[in-house]
């Protein structure tokens, strides 16, 4: 996958803990999610399953998808991973791809 602008979503289970993010190089951010490169709350919480993610044309777009998102309840984020992914699998091979 070429880097290209992305909002996603990590879990460490089913219905776990949610994490929101966005980055411009998606494959080499949740890899250093699952690697515990940074210290923090994904790491605290082991969040390393990607279970939703987004692509956009732009950083601008990403950013303000990423606000609505995180300004979201929690059952608006649960709703929006199980439309695209209603067994919670880990996507991160999709994006390596």
């Amino acid at each position: 996958m070429r880097k290209q602008a992305a909002v996603y979503l990590l879990s460490n289970k089913p219905n776990g803990t949610l994490y929101t993010g966005v980055t411009s190089d998606l494959s080499r951010r949740v890899w250093q999610h699952k690697n515990k490169i940074m210290q923090g709350f994904t790491a605290k919480y082991n969040l390393t399953n990607l279970v939703y993610f987004e692509l956009h044309s732009d950083m601008y777009h990403a950013i303000a998808r990423e606000k609505q998102i995180k300004a979201g309840s929690r059952k608006s984020k649960i709703k929006l991973i199980e439309s695209i992914n209603p067994s919670w699998r880990d996507l991160y091979a999709e994006v390596c791809l």
